[in-house]
Parts: C-alpha cells; sequence; structure tokens
C-alpha cells in the first residue's frame, strides 16, 4: 500500500514537471525542484517561522473557540428545545453566507488582526454544533432510562453513555471542519494581509510574481494543515478510548436503604391510544416480600413495572412508591462498547464489588470482553448482577432468565436470593 501511494505521488509529481517544462513559463508554472529549491531558501529565515506561526496560532485559535462554543450551544440545543429553535436560522445563515462576504464585514468591523480567527470560527462552529447536537439526539434513549433509574452521576453518564453515541458524529464534523477552517482562515490572511502571517507571505509573492514561493507557500500550508488534523484527530480518539474511573457511593446493596420499600397501586389505569393495558389495578407489595407476575406475554407485565419505578404515569389511579428502584429491564440495557465490569461499576461506584459479584455468574474471561460480544445469556446476566448489587428499597426483574440454560438458571435465582438482603422483590415471568 505504501508503495502504490508513493509510486502515484510521483507520478503526478512527474506530470506537474512535464507540464512546466512545456508551458515554459516560469511565472505562468514553475517545476516541483524550483518550487522546493524557494522553499528550502525560506526555511533558514525567521519570518518564514514567524508567519508560520502566527497563521497557526490564529487558525488554530478560531478552530478551538468553534468546537467549544459549536459543543456548548449543541449541549444546550439538547437541553432546551426553544434554544435549537432560536439558533436554528443563525446556524443556517452562518452556513450559506460566503467565504468571502465575512471577510469583507469582519475587515470593516475589525480590521485584519483577528480576521482569520473571526472566519475560522464561523466556519467550525455550525459543523460541530449540527454534528453534536445529532450525535446527542442520537443517544440510546433507552440507556438513557437506565441511568436514571439507578440515579447514574452526570460524570459517567457523559463517559459511557453519550460519549459513545457523539464519537461518529463529532469526528465526521472535526474531518470536514480541520480541512475548512485552513482553506478559509489562509484566504481570509490573502484578503487582510494581518502581519507575519502565510496569508501576508502568499500576498507579496503574488505581487512580485514570485511563482515559486507561491507553490513553495502552497505547500506549507498543506503540511500545516494535514499536521493539524492529524494532531487533533490523535487527540480526539485518545480521549474517546479513555475510560476513567466511574463516581458514586460504591455502597452495599441494602446497607443505605433508609425508606419501607412497601408499595401500594389503587384504581391504576394506562392505556395507548385506544388500546388499554392495565384496567383498574389495585395490589399492595409488602417490605421484604418477593412477588412473581406470570401473566401471559402482552398482559402489561412490563408496562406496570415502568409504572411501578416511575417511568411511565398512570392514566388514572395512584400509586405510593419507595423513592429508589433498581430494574432489570426485558431488554439489557448495556452499554456495549465496554466490558461487564464497567457497566456494573457504572451503577455502584466500585471496581472491585462490580467483580466480585460478577463473578458469581461469569467467567473471569467473559468480564474483559466488551459487552456487545458476550452471548445473549451472558449479558442477561450482567444486567442482573447490575440490578442487584444497586442500591435500592425496590427491585423489579423483567424476564431475568430469558437466554439462560436450567444450570444457569438456578445459579441465577439462587443468587438473587442472596443478593435480596429484606428488600422487596417483584419478577415478571412467563407462564
Amino acid at each position: 500500500m505504501f508503495r502504490r501511494k508513493t509510486i502515484i505521488i510521483l507520478f503526478w509529481l512527474l506530470m506537474w514537471h512535464l507540464l512546466a517544462l512545456w508551458v515554459n513559463n516560469k511565472i505562468m508554472l514553475v517545476t516541483p525542484f524550483r518550487a522546493l529549491q524557494a522553499l528550502a531558501s525560506m526555511l533558514p529565515k525567521e519570518t518564514f517561522w514567524q508567519s508560520v506561526a502566527g497563521s497557526l496560532i490564529r487558525i488554530g485559535l478560531g478552530f478551538l473557540l468553534g468546537l467549544v462554543v459549536g459543543i456548548l450551544l449543541a449541549i444546550l440545543s439538547n437541553r432546551f428545545s426553544f434554544l435549537e429553535e432560536l439558533l436554528s436560522p443563525v446556524i443556517s445563515l452562518f452556513k450559506a453566507v460566503p467565504v468571502a462576504s465575512l471577510v469583507v464585514l469582519f475587515l470593516i468591523w475589525w480590521g485584519s488582526s483577528f480576521l482569520a480567527v473571526a472566519v475560522c470560527f464561523l466556519i467550525v462552529l455550525p459543523n460541530l454544533y449540527i454534528n453534536t447536537l445529532e450525535g446527542l439526539k442520537a443517544t440510546d434513549k433507552r440507556l438513557l432510562e437506565m441511568a436514571d433509574v439507578f440515579r447514574i452521576p452526570f460524570f459517567n453518564r457523559f463517559f459511557y453513555i453519550y460519549r459513545p453515541a457523539l464519537k461518529p458524529f463529532l469526528l465526521s464534523g472535526l474531518k470536514l471542519s480541520l480541512g475548512m477552517s485552513w482553506k478559509s482562515g489562509v484566504a481570509a490572511e490573502v484578503i487582510g494581509t494581518p502581519d507575519l502571517s502565510i496569508g501576508e507571505r502568499l500576498y507579496m509573492s503574488k505581487i512580485y510574481l514570485e511563482t515559486a514561493e507561491v507553490f513553495a507557500w502552497t505547500a506549507v500550508v498543506i503540511l500545516l494543515s494535514l499536521f493539524f488534523e492529524k494532531l487533533v484527530l490523535w487527540l480526539a480518539e485518545r480521549i474517546f478510548a479513555w475510560e476513567p474511573a466511574c463516581q458514586g457511593k460504591g455502597s452495599v446493596a441494602g446497607s443505605s436503604v433508609q425508606t419501607s420499600g412497601v408499595i401500594a397501586c389503587r384504581g391504576v389505569n394506562k392505556a395507548y391510544g385506544q388500546q388499554k393495558v392495565i384496567q383498574e389495578f389495585t395490589a399492595s407489595y409488602e417490605s421484604g416480600q418477593t412477588y412473581y407476575m406470570t401473566t401471559p406475554s402482552g398482559s402489561g407485565k412490563t408496562t406496570l413495572l415502568r409504572l411501578l419505578c416511575g417511568l411511565e404515569q398512570p392514566d388514572a389511579g395512584e400509586i405510593k412508591r419507595p423513592e429508589r428502584f433498581s430494574v432489570m429491564f426485558q431488554e439489557d440495557r448495556l452499554c456495549e462498547d465496554y466490558n461487564a465490569v464497567r457497566n456494573v461499576e457504572l451503577v455502584i461506584g466500585s471496581t472491585s464489588r462490580a467483580r466480585e459479584a460478577l463473578l458469581e455468574l461469569l467467567s473471569e474471561e467473559a468480564l474483559s470482553k466488551p459487552c456487545g460480544q458476550l452471548s445473549g445469556g451472558m449479558k442477561r446476566r450482567v444486567a442482573l448482577v447490575r440490578a442487584m448489587e444497586a442500591e435500592a428499597e425496590c427491585i423489579l426483574l423483567d424476564e431475568p432468565f430469558t437466554g439462560l440454560d436450567a444450570d444457569t438458571k438456578k445459579l441465577a435465582e439462587e443468587y438473587i436470593r442472596r443478593r435480596q438482603r429484606g428488600r422487596t422483590l417483584i419478577m415478571a415471568t412467563h407462564l
């Protein structure tokens, strides 16, 4: 692959050289060797490095400001829908306005000193804003529900739920913005000609018809753009790969229960459109007891569990419930990019406790694999451990034995009995 790329590059350099010889006019076109000579003559000069540093600082600052402000505005817009509507025409305007118009306006308002910074900022901002907002909206809502039930701290949510969803969108926005920031930034410098900038050097080379220097400076811009892109994307990959320790109290399940696990339902009704799922349901669940829901599939067991823990609100009737619930959902709802230990640690805040509990149902080898690589039965066991180890007054288990063979199911049942620790347990299972 490397050899093929080298041959391709040499081929086009040869085409350039032959075309320059055919034109035979050093003002119109110079050979690659002549451009390289011009670059070599520029390198020892102090003004060369000052110009490179000046452009790098201006364009880098504009890019950084666009990145930070774009991400912050996207976070706020995701949180407040009115802000998204308010910013929508402004973002569309920034995307549509030509770079030349921006340059002229900023020259009138501020002069040339901060021209490249401002232009890069307004080029990068809409790209990063739109991509970040799309990534936030693409975050799995089921994982966010899980985080709400377990009261996962924002720090843990950001790094292990939002960050994986953001990654493809943010990397796409970065790749698009990095190239555009250098093109627009240098173009702004050529028009504004601030002191000690690549744009100024390009402009002066044009004035004095130094075509070789124009090619040399163009090569410098390309190399700086590639270096800047590689550096930013490398840093982004490091950030996305970083797995900080989860924050949380890490208390022992059941040890910090302050209130009763009693649940009381009276005249509860729930419908979705015209479909009535639960009608006039009345029941009470005593603290520390175990209850089984064994009605047929589709009878509303999952809806009732969601009502009990507060994820759904009844259309009529009332439910009195404890403060803290732990839920094993019908779906696994695991952060599949991360291993089993990290998924349990997200909820309980302790790596050692998570590992110890998981080893009761999983092998050591399985603990190191991303959950996306585990079998369905293994994922169910991870979800079960997460629910049983969480601090809560009441535990809700929705089809906890799905995908488990007879022996594994027996182990899971014994584990549930050991870890119930006097808490109310409600389990939905098939007949």
